[in-house]
């Protein structure tokens, strides 16, 4: 009897991402937590470390940082065709959903989101997190430097400390995520060449100062104590995760994890949707709209590069999407009002997967079903081809000791943007003392047993929607 042939790698590719983008309820960081759980923890695909790297270069890029980095673990497990599967398979179960959420907009007008389902998942989600952010933690503040065993030093972790702590304070206070990822690598990196560099007669700068400092840093030989340190490639930094949720329920419109979750309001952009149930509000405020701001008439093609020109140059959260979303959506084309971006957005925030999605919904909005297709293709795109393109420099970055240093000053803030928006979910999550003790079960089950955290979201869901209120 012969023995069955091995799925190759692209298949299993195919087979986790696309359970990742069913289940990766919860935004950015939860989706990093999820990878981290499925791809280190437990399948081992790769080490703490190369996951951090991976993870980190992704905040180099706009877009999507969850979906980038899937599209990295694809490829780190079957080259380029598992770079396309990974990226499709996590975004098309999410845009699959928006859309048929967005059809049911469009011809009932109002659609209830499940509140109860929410309230059970997100503090599942939350313990995910925060069980990712331990491990990784650990990983950041234990790494010893490129070429040696040596556990870091008491000057070392000092230094990791203050500069963690600075970006999450920094980050907390309004402080744009790509500045402090920046700062982070020229300080880190700029520590790195100012401790190799001679001085004198070839004296290393390391026996100075200068080199003292950067040594403390963790950056380079410190004098005395022997100890080399550079930053470990581990922090995942979720800089989107809570955005869109907080951006859409600061505005009150359409309902977000933890709120009252309803997406409501009116059908298709410049009139009913099919069915004839838009509602008679919706016209009005499209009626008003096209009084106040003359539409650009739709096409496809504007559509599409609307949209491309977004997902190349967006950094940052939920809030900064809406921004752009308004500005040409509203503003600038007049397709939309703006209670119907909110609950495009809104969607995008309930259903798993990238917050991204919220361009489908805006899609089949203004030009059906081919539109969200058009939109969906073009906010994804430059991810793809931004993944594609930075992929050499994560090869290269550990075989510099200076862009080595650098990228550990990045895992570093990676690791605080990534508090910062846990300390962000858990203000939702938590809201009752029933959520607050399934984030406890959550958590030991996940620190005490391999359980597949799948099962843990499934099971939130479940307690969600049959706990009595």
């Amino acid at each position: 009897m012969s023995r069955p042939l091995e799925r190759p790698p692209v298949g299993e590719v195919v087979a986790v991402f696309l359970r990742l983008g069913v289940l990766a309820f919860g935004g950015p960081a939860a989706h990093i937590a999820m990878m981290q759980d499925e791809l280190v923890r437990r399948r081992r695909w790769l080490d703490e470390r190369r996951f951090l790297d991976l993870l980190s270069i992704t905040h180099l890029i706009p877009g999507p940082n969850s979906t980038e980095l899937a599209m990295h673990l694809g490829m780190e497990r079957a080259g380029w065709r598992g770079w396309l599967a990974a990226g499709a398979c996590f975004i098309l179960p999410a845009a699959a959903m928006v859309g048929v959420l967005a059809h049911l907009y469009v011809v009932y007008g109002r659609t209830p989101v499940a509140t109860r389902f929410l309230e059970g998942v997100l503090p599942v989600i939350l313990a995910i997190v925060v069980h990712a952010l331990w491990g990784l933690g650990r990983t950041v503040f234990r790494w010893p430097a490129p070429g040696t065993t040596r556990r870091p030093g008491i000057g070392s972790l000092a230094a990791r400390g203050a500069l963690a702590a600075m970006a999450l304070a920094g980050y907390l206070a309004g402080v744009h995520e790509l500045v402090l990822l920046l700062a982070a690598a020229v300080v880190w990196g700029g520590g790195a060449a100012l401790s190799r560099r001679p001085r004198g007669r070839g004296r290393p700068l390391g026996r100075g100062p200068l080199g003292m400092m950067a040594g403390a840093a963790g950056l380079g030989p410190a004098t005395g104590s022997g100890d080399l340190a550079v930053l470990d490639p581990h922090g995942p930094a979720l800089g989107a995760a809570g955005g869109a949720a907080a951006a859409a329920s600061a505005q009150g419109g359409g309902g977000l994890p933890g709120g009252t979750a309803m997406i409501g309001g009116a059908g298709q952009a410049g009139g009913a949707g099919p069915g004839g149930r838009a509602g008679a509000a919706g016209v009005a405020a499209a009626a008003a709209l096209a009084a106040a701001t003359p539409a650009v008439p739709f096409s496809l093609t504007t559509l599409f590069l609307t949209f491309l020109k977004i997902g190349s140059v967006l950094y940052g959260s939920g809030y900064v999407l809406l921004a752009f979303l308004r500005r040409d959506f509203v503003e600038r084309l007049g397709w939309l009002t703006d209670r119907q971006l909110l609950d495009a957005v809104a969607a995008g925030q309930f259903t798993p997967g990238p917050v991204f999605t919220t361009a489908t919904f805006v899609g089949y909005l203004t030009g059906g079903l081919a539109g969200a297709a058009v939109a969906t293709a073009g906010i994804f795109l430059p991810s793809f081809l931004f993944v594609a393109a930075i992929r050499p420099l994560a090869e290269r970055l550990r075989r510099s000791p200076v862009l080595s240093a650098a990228l550990d000053g990045l895992n570093v803030v990676s690791l605080a943007l990534m508090a910062g928006v846990t300390w962000q979910l858990a203000r939702q999550a938590m809201s009752e003392l029933w959520t607050a003790g399934l984030f406890g079960v959550a958590l030991i089950t996940l620190g005490r047993t391999r359980l597949n955290s799948a099962w843990l979201i499934v099971a939130g869901a479940a307690v969600g929607l049959l706990l009595p209120r």
